[in-house]
């Protein structure tokens, strides 16, 4: 929720259950997972993912506002949405600081409250020995800490109001108010320009042919008088960095979203499709689509310079590396509201991408993305870690309803050009097309010998691994390597069907179908093979699996994989000609760690423009060789057919 009007003044007494990490626990069921304290009295209870005492509670308190205390969200029930505004005095911002500190607080000196206790971090042995008084200790100096920040955040705000009363704090108040009013005056000079160039558009389009030339002449020179002054504009920075060597700030384990956008910028064809877009008129049609409504035009300027926001600093320099190698002033950091009036996911990609491949900004801060994909994914809203397999399956599934949706709406408006709705509908057919292949399902009866073929359409494949790599012993982890070859040959192996299940049409067809007769089941066999190669193939290698009830480990085997792939032998007989059956290594996502809902996600992408190899760890970017490409432990692996790099195909 952007705004939420149920956010008012908190009034917490100094004993709040929040303040006391020893009474963050249910107090129905008594559990410490999910734990949600109310901010209108002292209730702690559970979430709706564990008993759903915290909205009992609301239900029958009708309080509104509760905090997560580990991971500090606030969500509003009157709302029904995660709250990311705050109050006009920053009392969330004051409570989430102060309960970092007690969260980040260790136990290695003598603490404030006078008492001295054993380190956080000690043996499992020594923490074993600590007895219920020590902890007992720790609890309260954890009480200690939280109100001792609260109580000096309180007396540094009392200290600004009384600075603001003195000379000083009056001088230093009227020059802000001075820069306020010459930036308001800036901002209307460039409101007044963008109406005016919209004006001379809207006649432009209207005038007739002698007449719209004048009008074209004239618009020009408006728009060179209203970017002819130097500004922090993007778009008027000289290039200082190699194209797409960009890196994408991490704003809270955002580095699943990070790894995929990077890869979907490296992929030549998604990309272009999307830089051809014109922001005048087709993103804001595929804006509004997503509403239901049409929007009016706005000028590509107006769009773009409604996202920017610099962090001068002082730095400069050229050269290959990109990310947080280089200074602050060479990052970009979006708004933390949508960057048009309507969201839109092919919106943000359009801008993301032309900032990215601009060769002008070494990092990038995706406030602008990341709003919109909780706004219109809300399974991926909050800082918890999520899969970037599911991601790109939902971000992709979301573009292409967009575009569908615009084109049901441009068949009934007159306004736009048709060259913009032909473009349109040619962006979805290249991201309906782009992953887009088909499986042959081919059912053979071990009776008469009979095969039943059936097409399914497929995005990407999920590869399992064997059996014997199921181990994730270290031994194990350390001495096996699994080929990726020997996952694509398990994906297509012949399974047996177990028992007589089987109903063949060739063996049934004799049979009337009003006949009293019961049907004939026999043994089968199947097997998948690829009927139709997409122009990307993407393997998802399956490491997480179910080992309990809830419970997901990863399978730790390394997969080794070549930069040439040759799908011949995993293809039916009447698939595609030979030539196609060759792939070439585009792009690896990674996933460090153990857990499924933890660790962290990189990515390798393969830069067209320079020819070489990049490693993107969120702002971090360097450029690597293809053997360290190689040897990454792969999650996701994106192939680009070989005939689809040769032909310069239009789009």
């Amino acid at each position: 929720m952007d705004r939420c009007k149920h956010v008012g003044r908190l009034r917490l007494a100094p004993d709040h259950s929040i303040l006391n990490p020893q009474k963050w626990h249910c107090v129905d069921c008594n559990t410490t997972e999910s734990v949600w304290a109310c901010l209108s009295c002292a209730h702690v209870a559970c979430g709706r993912y564990i008993e759903e005492h915290a909205l009992q509670h609301f239900q029958l308190q009708r309080h509104p506002l509760a905090m997560e205390v580990n991971e500090l969200y606030v969500f509003c029930y009157l709302c029904d949405d995660y709250v990311l505004n705050d109050n006009a005095t920053g009392d969330l911002k004051l409570l989430r600081s102060t309960l970092s500190a007690i969260q980040s607080q260790r136990y290695e000196v003598t603490t404030r409250s006078g008492r001295t206790l054993r380190s956080a971090s000690a043996a499992p042995d020594a923490l074993m020995l600590c007895g219920a008084s020590e902890l007992q200790l720790r609890d309260e100096d954890r009480m200690f800490t939280a109100l001792w920040h609260r109580r000096r955040a309180l007396i540094g705000r009392i200290f600004r109001l009384w600075f603001g009363l003195t000379e000083c704090g009056k001088r230093r108040e009227e020059e802000e108010r001075k820069r306020e009013e010459e930036e308001e005056q800036k901002r209307e000079a460039r409101e007044r320009r963008r109406a005016l160039k919209r004006q001379l558009q809207e006649e432009l389009e209207n005038a007739p042919l002698r007449k719209s030339r004048r009008l074209r002449r004239k618009s020009q020179r408006v728009a060179d008088t209203a970017i002819a002054k130097p500004s922090g504009s993007p778009f008027k920075r000289r290039p200082t960095v190699t194209p797409g060597v960009t890196g994408l700030r991490n704003l809270g384990n955002t580095c699943y979203m990070n790894s995929i956008l990077q890869v979907l910028s490296h992929l030549h064809v998604f990309r272009e499709c999307f830089l051809r877009l014109d922001l005048a008129q087709a993103l804001e049609l595929l804006a509004s689509a997503v509403h239901g409504q049409l929007a009016g035009k706005a000028s590509p300027q107006t769009l773009l310079s409604q996202r920017k926001g610099l962090q001068t600093s002082s730095g400069s320099g050229a050269g290959l590396s990109g990310g947080a190698s280089r200074a602050r002033s060479m990052e970009l950091i979006q708004p933390k509201e949508p960057s048009s009036k309507h969201i839109s996911l092919c919106h943000e990609l359009h801008t993301l991408f032309q900032v990215m491949w601009s060769g002008k900004w070494a990092l990038v801060s995706p406030f602008a993305m990341l709003h919109s994909v909780w706004q219109l994914i809300p399974a991926f809203r909050g800082y918890a870690q999520q899969d970037a397999q599911e991601f790109l399956c939902e971000l992709l599934d979301k573009v292409q309803h967009e575009l569908e949706s615009t084109g049901k709406h441009t068949t009934t408006t007159t306004g736009v050009q048709q060259t913009q709705k032909r473009l349109i509908k040619q962006v979805l057919s290249v991201v309906n097309t782009i992953f887009h292949g088909q499986l042959l399902s081919q059912v053979t009866c071990l009776a008469c010998s009979h095969r039943s073929n059936t097409v399914e359409p497929f995005w990407d494949l999920s590869l399992e691994f064997p059996k014997r790599y199921h181990s994730n012993s270290r031994e194990s982890a350390a001495q096996a390597s699994c080929h990726l070859t020997e996952m694509l040959a398990k994906f297509t192996e012949t399974e047996a069907l177990e028992g007589n299940i089987y109903a063949c049409d060739q063996c049934n067809s004799a049979r009337r179908r009003t006949s009293s007769k019961p049907v004939i089941l026999t043994e089968a066999q199947k097997q998948l093979m690829v009927y139709k190669l997409p122009q990307v193939l993407r393997l998802h290698l399956k490491r997480f699996r179910w080992s309990g009830r809830n419970h997901r480990e990863k399978i730790g085997v390394h997969v080794s994989f070549d930069q040439l792939l040759n799908m011949e032998p995993y293809c039916c007989r009447d698939s595609s000609p030979k030539s196609h059956f060759l792939y070439e290594l585009s792009a690896v996502v990674m996933h460090h760690g153990k857990g499924f809902g933890s660790g962290h996600y990189t990515a390798y992408c393969y830069n067209t423009e320079g020819g070489f190899w990049v490693h993107c760890n969120d702002s971090k970017l360097n450029v690597c060789s293809v053997d360290e490409v190689c040897r990454a432990q792969a999650y996701i692996l994106f192939y680009t057919q070989r005939v689809s790099q040769d032909k310069d195909r239009p789009l």
